[in-house]
């Protein structure tokens, strides 16, 4: 199996594993218990609340755990809004239209209880201008939430220039870096911040956790209620074997880095060369330089992205035509339509996003399989006859 979904999730490492495993049978007592097993569980917890908080540069008090990405966003996103509108500040959200589900539905959820969000263009590029942002700002504005890189097509957005921006006008700014985090250098500091969310499976942890950093004196509104953990805003038992798990991936992310980031890159400008150049009418979606290390997100003139994932699974080749979050859904991702793709355009796209443990040889074999199965898919596609057609046409023009 050669495994290019990277954005969807990555396996438990096996380090990570092994930090984990006895808080399931040894270390397994309740971090908020007094005796030894409790205080065992918390102290591993504070560990791994350590290694977060060194990933980001952010202290260890300014992160909390959640269940992941989706909870991290809505602790976020929500606790501001109502925090700040129930005070009165404003009820004006601006965000981009191409954030991931548990920033969009959230929004349109706030929307349907009297919030007001802008959805800030990316353009083809996949990139927010600050232009806009600068533009989109009103007096009632009190929360700005943008993404730091697109999970479909990989785009990295100006964070800090927007970061010094909502700063500058005294507005609470929150990142979804679930995608970016361990990925590239994440500096809470230096992209202006103030809550940023993480997420441990796509950093080789385990499922069901992440975590949110939290500035100091930014103040929420609890969306959920319980025992008080977790600052009272992540109530509820601990997930001290998934927390520690992603305390050691945040760890071992950190002390790769610097090693994958160039790997990962010339892997990924690798496959993208021998793709354009073997398959005609093939594109990159997004801006080619301004993204993440690993992340390809392709599209091909005549076919069905699902049919290409298909048959690539059938060669023993894992990818995705998109978002794993809004893989069930048949509509045209937003993400493609937000930088101009029409619906057939969006429907012929395939990601595929590296990860450091694959190979070269790896990138070769698929750069060997896609031309030959994008050919089959364009013999039976109706929109590659039509493509053909007009292709003909235009040929007998210019040699007329």
């Amino acid at each position: 199996m050669i495994y290019m979904d990277h954005s969807a999730t990555a396996p438990v490492r096996k380090e990570v594993f092994e930090v984990m495993e006895p808080y399931f049978t040894k270390s397994f007592g309740n971090a908020s218990t007094f005796y030894s097993l409790g205080r065992e569980a918390k102290a591993g917890m504070e560990e791994a609340r350590e290694n977060v908080a060194k990933l980001i540069g952010a202290n260890n008090d300014e992160i909390i755990f959640t269940s992941g990405g989706t909870e991290s966003d809505n602790i976020a996103i929500q606790g501001i809004a109502y925090k700040l509108n129930n005070a009165g500040k404003g009820n004006h959200i601006i965000t981009s239209a191409i954030e991931h589900p548990a920033v969009m539905e959230t929004c349109s959820a706030l929307e349907k209880k009297g919030f007001e969000v802008t959805y800030l263009p990316v353009y083809e590029e996949g990139i927010v201008k600050v232009e806009d942002l600068k533009s989109a700002i009103k007096e009632e504005t009190i929360l700005i939430t943008i993404m730091h890189a697109n999970n479909e097509i990989g785009t990295i957005q100006p964070i800090a220039e927007i970061g010094k921006i909502a700063k500058e006008n005294n507005i609470k700014f929150h990142s979804d870096a679930v995608q970016s985090v361990g990925k590239i250098p994440v500096d809470v500091n230096e992209l202006n911040v103030d809550l940023l969310s993480i997420s441990s499976h796509k950093i080789y942890g385990p499922k069901g956790v992440g975590a949110l950093y939290i500035r100091k004196r930014t103040r929420l509104e609890p969306i959920l209620y319980g025992g008080g953990q977790e600052k009272d805003l992540s109530p509820g038992t601990e997930n001290v074997a998934g927390i520690v798990g992603l305390g050691e991936a945040c760890r071992l992310a950190k002390e790769e880095l610097d090693e994958n980031i160039p790997y990962i890159t010339n892997l990924r400008n690798k496959l993208i060369d021998g793709i354009l150049n073997s398959v005609e009418k093939s594109y990159i979606n997004g801006n080619i330089e301004k993204r993440l290390p690993g992340n390809i997100n392709f599209r091909f003139t005549g076919i069905e992205g699902e049919s290409l994932v298909l048959m690539l699974d059938a060669k023993g080749i894992d990818g995705s035509t998109g978002s794993a979050c809004s893989s069930k859904k048949l509509t045209a991702s937003h993400v493609l339509k937000a930088i101009g793709l029409e619906d057939v355009d969006s429907h012929g796209s395939l990601r595929l996003t590296i990860g450091p443990e694959n190979t070269e040889e790896e990138v070769d074999t698929v750069i060997k399989e896609i031309p030959p199965i994008v050919e089959k898919l364009r013999s039976m596609s109706s929109i590659w006859e039509k493509e053909e057609s007009l292709l003909k046409d235009n040929t007998k023009r210019c040699d007329i």
